[in-house]
């Protein structure tokens, strides 16, 4: 569901060196090791980091419940430039300045899918790439009425730069349906969409 362009005509022109960025930036760190032994690392850091939350994103679980068929996930697809790929992800966004959690979960849903919703509650903080970076998000869930006239026919808010199309997946059997998508599109699936379907996968298999 999108009224712009797909995703998947997006491509990478060009891939350079940069110093430092205007959003990304990298770090040397010095830091002693268990032993006492002087150790380095390098790491990239977000330069948008809300001093309101010390939150930089939030990553949306929105469930379908319909009357009469499974309940859904809404999902959303768009080209990731460091992947070289459109990438399968739950809706999310940065946390904008003085900006809560609560308020960002419900306008990034919108925002991305079109959806109005009620946040419910938060994960605590989690980091999605340890190794590489201090990168850190929360895991929000906000419910989706229905029933709400507002939600009859979706349509996504999105910014002039985004290009991202949404849909919605059985939530049974996510897992494999997300990989019938992939072999499909030719794209992939951010990791952590990626994990909380295996979970699914892994919580339903315990209790046959």
């Amino acid at each position: 569901m999108s009224t712009k362009a797909s995703p998947y005509k997006s491509k990478v022109t060009a891939v350079e060196p940069l110093q430092q960025g205007k959003w990304i930036q990298t770090r040397r760190i010095d830091y002693n090791d268990p032993n006492g032994k002087p150790k380095q690392w390098e790491m990239a850091v977000r330069t948008t980091r809300s001093e309101t939350t010390n939150v930089d994103a939030v990553s949306i679980v929105s469930v379908l419940h319909h009357e009469n068929k499974a309940k859904e996930l809404v999902l959303v697809k768009q080209f990731r430039p460091p992947c070289e790929k459109v990438l399968i992800e739950m809706p999310a966004g940065l946390v904008d300045p003085k900006e809560s959690i609560e308020t960002t979960a419900v306008r990034e849903l919108l925002e991305e899918t079109g959806y109005h919703g009620t946040f419910r509650k938060q994960s605590s903080i989690m980091f999605s790439d340890p190794g590489l970076t201090n990168a850190n998000m929360v895991l929000a869930h906000v419910d989706i009425d229905l029933k709400d006239p507002k939600n009859q026919n979706p349509v996504p808010q999105l910014e002039e730069n985004e290009f991202i199309e949404t849909f919605t997946l059985p939530l049974d059997n996510l897992l494999e349906e997300m990989e019938k998508v992939c072999q499909k599109e030719g794209c992939s699936v951010d990791a952590r969409l990626y994990h909380f379907a295996k979970g699914i996968e892994l919580a339903r298999s315990f209790q046959l």
